[in-house]
């Protein structure tokens, strides 16, 4: 029995990760969870699951869940909130498996406390890589903590190496949808709306991560995690535009063996692969995840347009200039993605602010947690001053 502490419970990948715990009472159960905002949810996941701690956004809101708990006669549920909440919630000693999946840098200091409390980590937060990449895996190296990817595409690559040497390995491809506006006229980028770029053409995802997958910044984010995960340079990580979205990645390798991973567009079947490593779980008549073979009688690649898409190229710059760099990409990113919803920046202004932020970030590499949030805090800063501007 693997007891979990799960990192954004109430988001898509806590609760497909709840899901399989339904599935599979026998092989996982979730000991402690860290919820964000939304007070309903929480309740009823505490009310089903009964976890020894929980932790939620804010102090107000830690009082209202343990006013509910207590007047529905729940007890033995610890209520905590904050920061301090969600780093108790990681580290508890009855964990030994951790899903780390709260969106963005919120989740940074309680992922890299798992990681030096000895815990294994299921890691579906990109931006914890792309900030302090090289911190948490040097912590993981000490700890002798393994970091398996839950993103669909490094979940994929994880699973092709395994078949061969990490010195046989050529280059990797991350695939890439293309997002709502693949082929939508260059001329049109600028009348795009916050509507358009949240109509994603495979996934339902939230809205950040869905806006980014239009603007192919995810994509980027993902670029620098695949770098830091199986130690490449920028160079040898690819990426190819996939439609279809039923190659989740490849690896290619010396010789010029390609190994692909193909499955259905469902984010339990790399959550269920993290959670079960090393071994593979049967599926049948529990989570049906079969894919239909039909789907590969059509499949189309094609190069990303770096014009189209100016947000791949900045992502590379940064992956190649600092981890100061990548820091401010994450950050200036979600600032500038944040504006565009909110209707104070145009969808071609994010890459815009993004240039920019990325123009004025100096080189270096942070050499602690601290440092790396105050690099994020002032990349924020500076996209916040070059927006109003």
């Amino acid at each position: 029995m693997k007891k979990i502490a799960l990192l954004g419970s109430t988001g898509s990948i806590g609760q497909s990760t709840l899901s399989l715990c339904e599935s599979y009472p026998d092989r996982f159960h979730p000991v402690a969870l860290a919820a964000g905002t939304n007070l309903d949810v929480a309740f009823a996941q505490c009310e089903r699951w009964r976890p020894q701690v929980i932790s939620i956004a804010t102090k107000e809101l830690a009082h209202q869940l343990a006013t509910r708990l207590r007047e529905k006669g729940i007890t033995g549920v610890e209520v905590v909130y904050g920061t301090a909440g969600t780093v108790r919630v990681a580290t508890l000693p009855d964990a030994d498996f951790v899903v780390s999946a709260i969106v963005g840098v919120a989740g940074l200091e309680a992922t890299y406390a798992a990681v030096l409390s000895g815990k294994t980590i299921g890691l579906a937060n990109k931006e914890c890589l792309v900030a302090a990449g090289d911190l948490i895996l040097a912590a993981a190296r000490e700890q002798s903590v393994d970091l398996l990817p839950i993103d669909s595409e490094h979940n994929a690559i994880h699973q092709c190496l395994r078949g061969g040497a990490s010195n046989e390995v050529k280059q990797i491809w991350l695939t890439a949808s293309g997002g709502p506006f693949r082929n939508t006229p260059l001329a049109d980028f600028e009348h795009i709306t916050p509507a358009q770029a949240l109509k994603h053409p495979t996934w339902v995802m939230g809205q950040r991560i869905t806006v980014d997958s239009a603007t192919m910044l995810n994509k980027g984010l993902e670029i620098i995690e695949a770098c830091r995960l199986f130690n490449l340079p920028p160079s040898a990580v690819k990426v190819t535009v996939h439609p279809q979205s039923t190659i989740h990645s490849l690896v290619e390798y010396i010789d010029g063996s390609i190994l692909a991973q193909i499955s259905v567009t469902d984010m339990r079947l790399p959550i269920l692969y993290a959670l079960s490593y090393p071994e593979r779980i049967a599926v049948e008549g529990k989570t049906p995840l079969t894919f239909d073979m039909a789907a590969l009688a059509h499949l189309d690649f094609q190069q990303p347009d770096f014009e189209r898409f100016p947000c791949l190229r900045l992502a590379y710059e940064a992956a190649a200039a600092s981890q100061n760099h990548c820091i401010a990409l994450n950050a200036a990113d979600e600032i500038a993605v944040d504006a565009f919803l909110n209707g104070k920046l145009p969808f071609l202004g994010i890459p815009r602010t993004i240039e920019k932020v990325l123009a004025d970030t100096p080189t270096g590499s942070p050499a602690s947690i601290q440092e790396v949030l105050a690099a994020d805090l002032r990349a924020r800063e500076s996209a916040r001053s070059f927006i109003g501007n």
